[in-house]
């Protein structure tokens, strides 16, 4: 690779900071002619410009970042130079006031006239401005902001996280808040300690034009044979030429310093701002253009300076308040008409997904109207009640719509918009539900109740007491909706714990334990594995109620494993009495069927060997469920409800496996029991018949 390759293959951005490190490095080390002196000089004046007119069209702090490293930079340039300046005007500063350069000749004589004394004056003056005002008030908002800002990170970081859980905003953007936050508290703390670089800058400068006095005149007296008053007048005014030209571009960027910090983010920079808002008003204009006129008017005043003045704000409060009105573009839009076909396509047309919907048919809107005391609609809200008792969290809102593309007397359940299920509901009928032990039918329209799949029909509410008496279960319409949705509730209870519902659960509970929630999120296991391992539980259609238990069961085993199957396993051992309590409430005596010694020993070779659904013999796994549907069956005409008795290896796998064939067996392992239940044998899956 030749020399012109290597140097394409370089970012010319990467290595302008370092290059400009060397040459300040070099500025202060190395000897330097009164020429090049000028152009670094020039250099230093411009760089200072640019900054402050970039601070001034910026719109937001977070789209100059980088200024923190470039006021060290820049400070750094101009100590560089004051050290190479003061080399220069101790050992050629008796030849001339421009032997340092033409730029701090020119700075000696024409922004100060010569006057040496008046050159002091104004180099004191500007430091104090500097030091004392603008520096030392940039710093102090920049404090505040940084204190102020990670003070409320936290806040606006749980405000992304509600967004992105209630899909207002996508992943992507919710990272990018985030980072901007984030951004946000590291900027105003780089603030805070890159403007204790400028209030050293200022010091450091009225200690080198002091050297620069003092050490002048020692040396254009003692080596150059100068007398005192041409000394002194020589060497002060190269020193303070030289602070001038040090303090001015210092200046500068103090006041872009102070311009980044103390800007309120808005849409546009600061200089629309200030016109916008403190030129806008007319009154304002009017009242001061009157008060400056009346002082023209007192005697020994400069009248014309005054009036000319006062005249002038007259007629820009004049031209303002006359001014044509700018119509903004929201106005616009707002006062034309356009037809939906004519509008162009906008995010406002993507409907957001909603986590439960029902859907109703024409006929059943009177059921959910609430201003008309629509029955269904009270009963919802009921069966949310019900279900955050029983499974100890809330679901979220129902969104209840009427849709023309239903039967009249229809109705459809929805889950992130997919149908989970649907029926048929008359208003003005009854359903009589047949529990298996009646024989007489009734007249009406047979259906299969869709809760429960049992047979039933739906009958006029005149045959109501008829069919009560016959022994049928008689429910109203909006029971029927009700039942059925409370019913896919449950079944989805797992898919209803998203990470809104989790955190309001969390929030609830830290106001109950203070501190609870604290100690384990995120210290010992991430809210998504906390998410994972409630999700495992109410699948299984095991309540979250106690999460007391549930917690410190995680604080206790979380810190040795993150995997969330073994530590659900872990919980559900904590939780076995509730967990029986659920199965067969008020029994001390568990009724269950086990595996064959056979069929077990076969299952844990299999898992041992790559997994149960994955790794079991086809012939195998239909005999398992055969024999365990066969057997949940004799359970269930015994009256006693499908438990299955596993080793805890088999627990997890046997559970998801048999879920889809036997929905109701309920597959315990023997460490979930406690010692004080008394363990019934009643069938062997995988017995001989």
């Amino acid at each position: 690779m030749n020399l012109s390759q290597w140097m394409a293959n370089i970012n010319s951005k990467a290595i302008a900071a370092p290059g400009l490190v060397i040459i300040m490095l070099s500025l202060m080390i190395l000897p330097i002619p009164p020429f090049a002196l000028d152009i670094f000089f020039t250099f230093n004046i411009s760089i200072s410009v640019i900054v402050l007119l970039t601070a001034l069209y910026t719109i937001s702090p977070l789209d100059f970042m980088v200024f923190p490293a470039i006021l060290l930079m820049t400070t750094i340039l101009r100590l560089s130079l004051n050290v190479a300046s003061t080399r220069i005007v101790l050992t050629e500063g008796h030849n001339g006031s421009d032997a340092a350069g033409k730029v701090i000749e020119a700075f000696g004589h024409f922004l100060i006239g010569g006057n040496y004394l008046v050159g002091v004056v104004v180099f004191i003056i500007l430091t104090i401005i500097n030091f004392m005002v603008i520096t030392k008030g940039a710093g102090r908002i920049a404090e505040v902001g940084a204190r102020f800002a990670l003070d409320a990170m936290p806040g606006k970081q749980m405000a992304i996280d509600a967004d992105l859980n209630a899909g207002l905003i996508g992943e992507a953007e919710a990272r990018s808040r985030r980072k901007a936050v984030s951004q946000e508290a590291e900027f105003y703390g780089a603030m805070d300690g890159a403007s204790k670089y400028v209030r050293g800058d200022a010091v450091a400068g009225i200690i080198i034009v002091i050297v620069n006095m003092v050490g002048g005149l020692i040396v254009g007296m003692v080596q150059h044979d100068l007398n005192f008053s041409e000394a002194i007048e020589t060497y002060t005014m190269l020193a303070i030429g030289d602070g001038l030209v040090a303090q001015l571009p210092s200046l500068v960027i103090s006041v872009a310093a102070g311009s980044v910090v103390s800007r309120v983010v808005s849409d546009e920079d600061i200089g629309t701002q200030m016109v916008t808002q403190l030129f806008m008003k007319p009154q304002v204009l009017f009242i001061t253009a009157g008060i400056v006129g009346g002082l023209g008017m007192i005697p020994g005043m400069p009248h014309i300076a005054f009036w000319l003045l006062a005249a002038l704000i007259g007629y820009c409060g004049y031209y303002f308040k006359n001014r044509p009105a700018v119509v903004t573009e929201e106005e616009v839009a707002a006062a034309t008409s356009v037809t939906p076909d004519m509008e162009e396509v906008s995010w406002h047309d993507v409907v957001p997904v909603q986590a439960l919907s029902l859907e109703v048919g024409y006929r059943l809107v009177p059921l959910v109207d609430k201003n008309q005391n629509g029955e269904l609609f009270r009963r919802i809200r009921g069966v949310r009640r019900k279900f955050a008792q029983d499974m100890g969290f809330l679901p979220p809102g129902i969104n209840i719509v009427d849709n023309l593309s239903l039967t009249p007397t229809g109705y459809r359940i929805t889950l992130k918009g997919v149908e989970i299920g649907k029926g048929e509901s008359y208003p003005d009928q009854v359903l009589a539900i047949n529990s298996g032990m009646i024989s007489e039918d009734l007249p009406g329209i047979k259906v299969t109740d869709p809760s429960f799949g049992l047979p039933a029909v739906w009958i006029g509410i005149p045959l109501r007491e008829q069919a009560q008496s016959m022994g049928y279960t008689v429910v109203d319409a909006s029971t029927v909706v009700a039942t059925h949705l409370n019913q896919l509730l449950m079944e989805s209870a797992a898919e209803l714990l998203n990470r809104h519902a989790l955190q309001a659960l969390l929030d609830h509970l830290n106001t109950n334990a203070p501190g609870l929630v604290d100690d384990i999120i995120p210290k010992i296991i991430p809210l998504p594995i906390l998410q994972k391992i409630l999700q495992n539980l109410l699948s299984e259609d095991i309540h979250i109620r106690d999460m007391h238990t549930i917690l410190e069961t995680i604080a206790e085993y979380g810190p040795q494993t993150q995997d969330a199957t073994l530590l659900t396993a872990m919980v559900r051992i904590a939780l076995g009495r509730s967990i029986l309590e659920q199965i067969i409430p008020g029994s001390q005596e568990i009724p269950v069927m086990t595996l064959d010694n056979r069929l077990e020993q076969l299952l844990l070779q299999t898992l041992q060997a790559g997994g149960i659904e994955g790794g079991i013999e086809p012939g195998l796994a239909e005999t398992l469920v055969t024999q365990t549907a066969k057997k949940a069956q004799m359970q269930e005409e015994l009256g006693y409800p499908p438990i299955l008795l596993v080793p805890a290896p088999l627990r997890a796998m046997l559970a998801r496996f048999l879920h889809r064939s036997v929905p109701d067996l309920k597959v315990l392992s023997q460490a979930e029991l406690p010692d004080s239940y008394t363990i019934k044998v009643t069938n062997f899956v995988g017995a001989a018949a």
